[in-house]
């Protein structure tokens, strides 16, 4: 199993760098980069905008807003940049890096990633590390929590309907579930907000924030309460639109399991309903169930709390990436990107581990990565 992990980790390297490289090539043929994004604020806005970014960068752009050649050849590269001095274009190019040739500039993006070091958002006046950290707790709570109640409830329910499939259990659960598919979670925010949020009927739980204003002034008790109390609408809402899917899955693939010859054979060696559900056809039917969760953690954690983040006023990874992308802050957009790539990377490794864990029978030492 020792070799199996290394080779996994090797093969961790060139899978990112594919996926950085695909990306950075994207983004060299896409319209409106930072440069363009700066130059329409100037011609928009004025002065004012020119004193932002002068302020931002440090530079000294006074006076270089005027006095280029009609047809010069730096101009004509980004829309809107006629007028504009040449010397003020260069600046903004080499501000931002553009100075450079993309095969450079990617090589330097890669050697820096490795070392963690994803720089400075290009219009927020800190490091891309620290505005991570500092919108982590919330993509954290959302993520693991939906997660860890969604498995919790889904699994267990899933069992419970493949167990009495056909019951009055298994249709009234079928039809909360078809509820739950159809919906979708902003949709469930939406309705929770109305309800119980100060909508139209009661005020019972907050609507903006991960923890109150005066949580620093809370005993430890009160502090674990007010974080509680401030996620029961958002992770409500995550969960009701997510735990249907996993709920089918886990009872589709129990009944798979439960119509197959050894579980007969079982049956008729005298064993208990309990014992052929958990000996046998358990770990069968939930390696299936692990194969997804990856793809349920990553995407929960990153990028499947987007609108659920808006609607409850939670800064996150999901809405800073999504606005990062808008304002083409290619240093956060590419972070955001490498540590979701490897966050993936990982969670698919321990899922790979976690089936040897449920079924000691599967050998991936003796297969092909």
């Amino acid at each position: 199993m020792l070799a199996y992990i290394v080779r996994r980790l090797a093969l961790m390297v060139p899978t990112i760098v594919g996926i950085m490289l695909v990306s950075f090539a994207v983004v060299q043929f896409a319209p409106g980069g930072p440069v363009e994004r700066v130059i329409a604020q100037i011609t928009g806005e004025g002065g004012n905008a020119t004193d932002r970014i002068a302020g931002s960068s440090g530079g000294d752009f006074g006076g270089m807003q005027s006095g280029a050649a009609a047809g010069d050849p730096v101009n004509s590269k980004y829309r809107g940049a006629q007028g504009l001095d040449p010397a003020f274009i260069h600046q903004l190019e080499k501000q931002f890096g553009f100075d450079k040739p993309a095969p450079e500039r990617f090589l330097k993006m890669m050697w820096d990633y490795a070392r963690f070091d994803f720089g400075r958002s290009y219009f927020r006046d800190i490091s891309v590390i620290e505005l991570i950290k500092e919108k982590m707790p919330v993509s954290i709570s959302l993520g693991l929590w939906m997660t860890l109640i969604t498995y919790t409830i889904s699994i267990p329910l899933g069992i419970a309907k493949a167990v009495r499939d056909g019951s009055r259990f298994d249709v009234w659960t079928s039809a909360v579930i078809i509820v739950g598919y159809a919906i979708p979670s902003f949709l469930f925010a939406i309705l929770l907000i109305i309800l119980f949020a100060g909508g139209s009927f009661f005020s019972w739980f907050p609507l903006r924030g991960l923890t109150s204003d005066n949580w620093e002034q809370l005993s430890w008790g009160a502090r674990i309460l007010d974080y509680f109390w401030h996620l029961v609408l958002p992770i409500t809402s995550m969960v009701l639109g997510a735990f249907a899917t996993m709920a089918l899955l886990t009872k589709n693939s129990f009944l798979d399991e439960i119509r197959k010859q050894y579980v007969v054979t079982a049956r008729m060696k005298g064993l208990s309903e309990r014992a052929v559900l958990y000996r046998h056809v358990f770990r069968n039917a939930m390696l299936i169930i692990i194969a997804g969760f990856p793809g349920a953690f990553v995407a929960a954690f990153f990028s499947g709390s987007l609108l659920i983040e808006t609607i409850f006023s939670l800064d996150g990874l999901g809405l800073l990436g999504f606005e990062s992308v808008l304002n083409r802050d290619y240093p956060v957009v590419f972070a955001n990107l490498y540590i979701f790539s490897l966050v993936g990377l990982l969670v698919n490794l321990i899922s790979d581990l976690t089936y040897t864990w449920v079924d000691p029978r599967i050998d991936f030492e003796t297969r092909d990565v």
